[in-house]
């Protein structure tokens, strides 16, 4: 970053963490609407759990094209143009979804659509931060997105129960619409695209792919993210419907158990401002360590909570996720750390498939070994759930272990350059 290049305008950060509000909307609608869907639609778990999972395949390929596209053409213009393209899938899905098959295929095309309004925003984060508050300004980014998930929630959880589910889509659905022309006043506040360097040689695609896969640093770091994205997304996709189920006839209300997972969410947005600000203090990996261990733990207990009163299993959950969020935005940072700005989107390309491949799985586990567990134990019984719960442990058990090796090599990587 050149010394002579403009600073960014006030308030850009504001409108980029407003506009990844309104656009992460999407994300946890389906989620939200869960348990309303499989009873109206008569879905088995597996069946409600490949939805959430189509959505991740898409949003895993659609994170991968979009930081290839973002190195080639530039973050601003396909942070735009995509944005735009996102907002009329969501639509789509919260319009014509009408049943398994037709969900599944609309929700994993809005998951396609869905990458442009995160990749290029990470990157035109790092280039309109200094490394000193990188991490704080990662951590407003990631926390925006988990208020839009609360308020996503708190949407599904009113119309609910004053109108129908599908209401609540269609009004997240709307909110992508506005947060994708909010990123038009956004970008215009920020520097300008780099110019070119006269005389460099552009690298390939293909070369910055295979020296991203040969980068042993930032590898450890996307391992490390997967096993991450494993636990975090089977717990934003079943946390509803686990806190729903709960809940039985303990409330009139059937839109509690979804409206206190939204509060889950919101008390999150602590979690990615504190983890990514801790980091740029303490160390990115050590943030991580914590983070992953303690979330681990919840993740081995958290079925064993069934038959908590609601409040408490409420307020477990909401630990949960705030340990589960805390370090998502470090990883993020972490990769921008050791990774060269020009092929930064390809990094953060790898990274996507790694994480949502692993993430793409998980809530289809969770619903195998829902039902496997309910099968077998019967309904009512609270070891479906601790079978369920204790997939995702299982699958992220790595972490830490990535995350240790991240951190040795990072070490040696900085030595070096010295």
């Amino acid at each position: 970053m050149h010394c002579a290049e403009p600073a960014p305008q006030r308030g850009w950060l504001a409108l980029l963490c407003t506009s990844r509000l309104l656009q992460a909307m999407i994300v946890t609608a389906y989620s939200g609407v869960l348990p309303f869907m499989m009873a109206d639609w008569h879905m088995t778990a597996a069946q409600a759990g490949s939805i959430q999972s189509a959505w991740h395949v898409g949003y895993m390929s659609s994170l991968f094209a979009v930081g290839l596209l973002a190195d080639r053409y530039g973050p601003h213009r396909i942070f735009f143009a995509g944005s735009a393209i996102s907002a009329m899938a969501a639509l789509a899905f919260a319009v014509f979804a009408r049943g398994h098959l037709s969900a599944m295929l609309l929700y994993g095309l809005a998951g396609l659509c869905a990458g442009a309004s995160y990749t290029p925003g990470l990157q035109l984060l790092a280039r309109n931060t200094e490394p000193a508050v990188r991490g704080r300004a990662m951590g407003l980014f990631i926390g925006s997105s988990s208020m839009g998930y609360a308020l996503s929630l708190a949407v599904v959880a009113a119309f609910s129960h004053l109108q129908h589910w599908r209401l609540g889509l269609l009004v997240a659905a709307g909110c992508t619409v506005a947060g994708a022309l909010l990123t038009l006043q956004a970008l215009r506040r920020m520097r300008p695209p780099s110019a070119p360097v006269p005389g460099a040689v552009r690298e390939g695609t293909w070369h910055a792919l295979a020296a991203t896969v040969r980068d042993k640093p930032a590898m450890a770091g996307n391992w490390a993210y997967a096993f991450h994205c494993w636990e975090l997304m089977a717990l934003w996709a079943w946390l509803p419907a686990y806190l729903v189920a709960s809940s039985g006839t303990a409330t009139s209300w059937q839109g509690a158990g979804i409206a206190l997972a939204a509060l889950a969410h919101l008390v999150s947005v602590f979690g990615s401002v504190a983890g990514g600000a801790a980091s740029d203090r303490l160390g990115r990996a050590r943030v991580m360590m914590i983070a992953t261990v303690a979330s681990l733990c919840m993740s081995f207990a958290f079925g064993w909570m069934w038959s908590w009163p609601l409040w408490l299993l409420a307020a477990a959950a909401a630990i949960y996720n705030l340990l589960a969020i805390a370090d998502s935005s470090v990883y993020s940072t972490a990769l921008a750390d050791v990774v060269a700005p020009h092929r930064l989107g390809v990094a953060y390309s790898v990274r996507s498939v790694m994480g949502f491949g692993a993430g793409a799985l998980s809530p289809w586990v969770f619903g195998l070994a829902l039902d496997w567990g309910q099968t077998r134990f019967g309904l009512g019984s609270t070891h479906g759930w601790v079978a369920a719960w204790s997939s995702v442990g299982l699958g992220a058990l790595l972490g830490p272990l990535m995350i240790a090796r991240f951190s040795r090599l990072h070490r040696a990587h900085a030595a070096a350059a010295h």
